[in-house]
């Protein structure tokens, strides 16, 4: 709700009910848009599952790499290298060292996922290396790798290039290091540490997702298959339930439409056409008791004939709310005049200034009738007013504008939009309304200062 400018005379400012948004409606269930949200439905799944496919097949390879490695690293220690391990290697004598060689160059660095081999000594210092920069090299251990001296097992994990230790492994890529105690004779424990490359968990990871994405997408192929027939039947039954529904409300509308139509042509062809008859004889007696000299009787019969032609006005009025004339048949300025003729029976000039033909279509033509029905009812019955004017005229860049302006005793308008009276939904009817045809209704009322509508009806 806004509120523009004030209008340049001396009328309150202008309250906007309705702002010309129109309400958006249901639009017809179109099969070719279902399916190929359905299809794309599937595509976002399959992009989803894809995504978490290749994420879990990642893990799942890593996981079984490093229990191979893990296992490979255990062989080795066990087989080969335990068995040649004697107390010298601890303090660097050359035949131990030259024994631990021989076997990691002939049986470890022969296979082609074997990058490093390390034996460290509990206090960080590296007693030998395939890579001879690193023997005698002093670093610390972490916890894990010192947890494996007082807890004997075999452990395996992705390798920290960062770390110091790790200088000459860093132009081999990402790694995988296991590690597990070996003791020289005299039973002291020493850390056996082997590299491999991580190539292997992708080609494992590549292995699994081919295997997971051909079951899953062979999956999702053959549940649109079977969806497509089901939902091509589903919305066989939405149609035909929207064509019914259609069919009955139209039908309500018509059979409403006809006992309106009844009731007021029983009304006109019996209730009113009696009281006009009523009314002729009432004032055929009234002459006829003047001439006679009795004039009291006259006044009587005059005043009497008087009530009915009120009674016979407001039943007309009455007839025009319940069933208008057609305004497809009459016209706008003939609808609008015989609901005039309702409001000046009550006493209250009605100045109508409406174009005959309006040159609206008849969506338009109907929004003004039920704008001026609503607006016109208030006059008659709430505002005391003396005058009603309405104006309908087009405008240059397209489009009309109706005003209607009474002097009655108005209203504080913003209270009545925001706080209205228990029961009374007039205004938002007519904001209904409007924004129902995408128009703009604008409302100027105060207290002792009359009402205002102003309708703006697009091109």
């Amino acid at each position: 709700m806004s509120r523009p400018a004030p209008a340049s005379d001396d009328r309150p400012p202008w309250l906007v009910v309705a702002s010309g948004v129109p309400v958006r409606e249901d639009r017809p269930i179109r099969r070719r848009r279902v399916f190929v949200q359905v299809i794309i439905g599937a595509l976002v799944v399959l992009v989803v599952v894809s995504l978490g496919g290749i994420f879990a097949a990642r893990r799942l390879a890593e996981a079984e790499a490093v229990s191979d490695a893990a296992n490979s690293a255990d062989l080795f220690a066990e087989l080969l290298i335990q068995p040649v391990v004697t107390d010298g290697l601890r303090t660097g004598d050359p035949e131990a060292l030259a024994a631990v060689d021989i076997e990691v160059r002939e049986h470890l660095l022969t296979q082609e996922s074997v990058v490093r081999v390390k034996i460290w000594n509990r206090d960080g210092t590296i007693v030998y290396s395939d890579d001879p920069r690193l023997i005698g090299m002093r670093f610390e251990l972490e916890a894990e790798e010192l947890e494996v001296f007082s807890t004997p097992e075999i452990r395996a994990e992705v390798s920290d290039l960062a770390a110091p230790e790790n200088l000459y492994e860093r132009d081999s890529g990402k790694l995988l290091e296991t590690y597990r105690p070996i003791w020289t004779p005299d039973g002291q424990p020493l850390l056996f540490e082997v590299y491999f490359r991580y190539d292997q968990v992708t080609a494992r990871s590549g292995e699994l997702w081919r295997g997971f994405a051909g079951i899953t997408l062979s999956s999702l192929l053959l549940l649109v298959a079977l969806l497509l027939p089901i939902l091509w039947r589903l919305l066989d039954r939405l149609r035909e339930a929207r064509t019914q529904r259609e069919a009955l409300l139209q039908r309500t509308i018509d059979a409403s439409a006809q006992e309106r139509r009844r009731i007021a042509g029983t009304l006109h062809d019996g209730v009113v056409q009696d009281l006009v008859g009523t009314s002729y004889a009432l004032a055929g007696q009234a002459e006829q008791a003047a001439m006679q000299g009795r004039a009291s009787d006259a006044e009587d019969l005059h005043r009497i004939g008087g009530a009915v032609r009120g009674s016979i006005g407001g039943l007309r009025s009455l007839l025009v709310d319940i069933y208008p004339p057609g305004l497809e048949t009459a016209g706008l300025a003939a609808t609008l005049e015989d609901m005039a003729s309702g409001v000046r029976s009550r006493g209250v000039r009605v100045d109508l200034q409406v174009p005959d033909p309006s040159g609206l279509d008849a969506a338009g033509d109907r929004l003004v009738y039920r704008i001026c029905q609503e607006a016109l009812v208030n006059v008659g019955k709430h505002s005391g007013a003396q005058w009603v004017r309405v104006t309908l005229e087009k405008e240059r860049k397209g489009g009309a504008v109706l005003e209607i302006t009474d002097n009655g005793r108005g209203f504080d308008a913003e209270e009545l939009w925001s706080h209205p009276a228990e029961g009374h939904f007039g205004l938002r009817v007519l904001a209904d309304l409007a924004n129902g045809a995408g128009a703009t209704l604008r409302l100027s009322s105060a207290p002792g200062a009359g009402t205002s509508w102003r309708l703006e009806i697009p091109e």
